[in-house]
């Protein structure tokens, strides 16, 4: 099952999504009398997600005559969640190809980081340079959500604490970091730097998660892809990796790196494309071109 993260009447929906039409999950409420949480992060929360994948897979055959079409194209969305209690990362985690992969010693810990919850836009939103960078970069990423509050678990155990998934974009004051490897965190904290998707893909729905691709595209062109499967730390263990260190909490975001990053600059465009997921698209605006009010 797929949902989506829309603006309707001036508050975030959640949405069931079929290819471009959407059914408002409030509707489905109204109409069957049901009592499923209105939010994505309600429905991830309140552990709702199988249950309502379940009876929509039972009722959505018959539902086709009893809602009026509405079509995603054209409205706002929203990124799935704006306020996790945690947004993680993983960095330089791809290798160039399968056979690369094997050059990599996995017994040294991945790079790490943590994102402020007020970095994260969604799509079409514009990115931000700050003043403070002369070097900005961005980079497709796929993000796992968590479902299930955990803490120390194995990498065989993770598949059982995730919701799901979506597309996101990190950026990275690059010039920042380059200076000093210790000004990871505050190269990666600015508002506006990362865009999370609309779209939430359950795990369900996703037959071979390593089989996907990850694109990243600037102003349209093609700059980097790679396939999950190439991952030198592979999702499961990043779950792993990071609930040894603090407790995961349902809504919790991890990015899991990137093919590679592009420089972004004023009046850009940075595009994040997953196999089976909507692209996620962001502007780009440099501050330090913004007018100065006097």
């Amino acid at each position: 099952m797929k949902l989506v993260n829309i603006i309707e009447q001036g508050k975030e929906q959640a949405a069931i999504l079929d290819n471009d039409s959407i059914l408002l999950i409030e509707d489905i409420n109204t109409k069957y009398l049901t009592n499923w949480s209105t939010t994505i992060w309600a429905l991830i929360q309140y552990k709702e997600l199988r249950h309502l994948e379940t009876w929509y897979a039972h009722n959505k055959f018959g539902m086709n005559s009893s809602f009026p079409v509405m079509h995603l194209q054209g409205r706002k969305t929203a990124p799935i969640i704006s306020n996790p209690s945690k947004l993680l990362g993983i960095g330089f985690n791809y290798a160039a190809s399968e056979e690369k992969l094997k050059d990599y010693d996995r017994a040294i810990d991945p790079v790490s980081f943590l994102k402020p919850a007020t970095a994260i836009i969604g799509p079409e939103d514009s990115i931000r340079i700050p003043k403070q960078s002369y070097k900005t970069t961005a980079e497709a990423e796929l993000a796992v959500v968590i479902g299930e509050t955990c803490k120390d678990i194995e990498p065989d155990e993770a598949i059982n604490v995730i919701a799901g998934y979506t597309s996101a974009i990190d950026v990275t004051a690059a010039d920042i970091h380059a200076a000093n490897h210790r000004y990871l965190m505050r190269a990666k904290s600015f508002d506006t730097f990362c865009s999370i998707g609309s779209e939430f893909v359950t795990k369900e729905s996703i037959s071979n998660v390593k089989s996907l691709q990850v694109r990243t595209l600037l102003n349209g062109d093609m700059q980097h892809e790679n396939t999950v499967s190439n991952m030198i730390y592979d999702i499961a263990y990043c779950v792993s990796f990071f609930s040894k260190v603090m407790t995961l909490h349902p809504g919790d975001i991890i990015l899991t790196g990137t093919p590679g990053p592009a420089v972004i600059e004023d009046g850009d465009c940075i595009e994040c494309h997953i196999e089976g997921m909507l692209p996620l698209k962001n502007k780009v605006k440099d501050m330090k071109k913004v007018p100065q009010r006097i």
